[in-house]
């Protein structure tokens, strides 16, 4: 298996099971051991026999997980900090839940764009077929007829014209697109780089804003979880996720002001991180002494609230794409129909 391809869906898998063994008594080396006799996919045992070759050294799990060099280091942080806490088990289930978090949040995304796009590409498709294929048949029917097309169908005829004349040059861009859209899937360099970029100029705002915020949270929960103190968790959760100018400066002022004495809701509140109803529930789950819990609890109708947003956006798009494509195919046959309807009328 490659070094790169554990999945937050495996890793949310992983970690829940492995917290499960841990509940019922089971020493990590032996659910390991088990998971790795029940296991089928060789890429998934290789994972497994990485990990118990060093696990059979009796070293902790946290060892055993960086020395395999599958696992994101955050996840090797966190199960450290977790067996120095004596809340592994604890850890663990957090960490199952951020992945499936982060799963739901990708998958998400990954719908928002690609569904959009096939759809749009099949719009362009239908209007230049309308364009190249049908209009050149109706230009054949009113020239028979001894009249002119309308100047609408005249110019997305001509249009067609030059598409044809221009395929080559075309499918040499497409290719290009195409070649680029590959560098940026092989190269995540390239990829972060302009999600960076994106993120430095609109970073605290709308989706992107709301996108920050719930992994930051969801960071945060995980680091509450584990046993940290509050300004160690805002401290990792900023560096987790300290990919934006603008962002980062969110969390300097939050630990501003956390360093200064102000208490965690607030300092997430005007920072900018929390909404004033989340910091609200917050406070006062710091005051029943169950910050931890209710940071979960933010992190989950947080990234409910992401995948409405983005939910929101797919469900505007999807019409406002159908509309359009039957506005153009309807005014384009119209163009040439009632003409061909006045024309046929007259001669009948």
């Amino acid at each position: 298996m490659s070094r790169k391809v554990l999945t937050n869906n495996y890793l949310y898998s992983l970690c829940l099971e492995l917290s499960i063994l841990l509940q019922a008594g089971i020493s990590v080396e032996h659910g390991v051991s088990m998971m790795n006799d029940d296991e089928t996919d060789l890429d998934s045992k290789l994972v497994f026999q990485s990990l118990l070759s060093t696990l059979e050294k009796n070293v902790p799990l946290s060892e055993a997980l960086k020395e395999s060099k599958f696992f994101p280091t955050y996840m090797v942080t966190m199960v450290e900090i977790g067996e120095r806490t004596g809340r592994l088990s604890e850890t663990l289930k957090a960490l199952s839940e951020h992945y499936e978090r982060q799963e739901r949040l990708s998958e998400s995304i990954k719908s928002a764009t690609t569904y959009p796009a096939i759809l749009l590409g099949m719009m362009i498709i239908v209007v230049l077929i309308l364009i190249v294929q049908v209009l050149p048949m109706f230009q054949d029917v009113f020239a028979r007829l001894g009249a002119q097309m309308p100047p609408l169908a005249t110019q997305l005829l001509a249009f067609g014209n030059w598409f044809r004349g221009a395929a080559v040059v075309i499918a040499l861009i497409a290719v290009i697109v195409f070649i680029f859209a590959f560098i940026l899937w092989a190269a995540p360099s390239l990829r972060t780089g302009i999600l960076k970029s994106l993120k430095n100029k609109f970073g605290d705002r709308g989706l992107f804003g709301r996108v920050a915020s719930f992994q930051f949270i969801s960071s945060m929960s995980l680091a509450l979880s584990s046993g940290l103190d509050i300004k160690e968790s805002v401290e990792m959760s900023a560096a987790l996720n300290s990919d934006s100018d603008v962002l980062n400066k969110q969390y300097e002022k939050c630990l501003s002001m956390l360093e200064s004495g102000g208490k965690l809701a607030d300092a997430l509140k005007e920072s900018g991180i929390l909404s004033a109803r989340d910091a609200r529930m917050l406070s006062l789950g710091d005051q029943s002494g169950m910050a931890d819990t209710t940071m979960i609890e933010i992190a989950r109708r947080n990234g409910n609230i992401v995948q409405d947003d983005i939910a929101q956006i797919v469900g505007r798009i999807e019409p406002t794409l159908v509309i359009l494509t039957s506005a153009v195919v309807g005014v384009v046959l119209l163009s040439v129909m009632l003409p061909l309807m006045g024309i046929m009328t007259s001669i009948g």
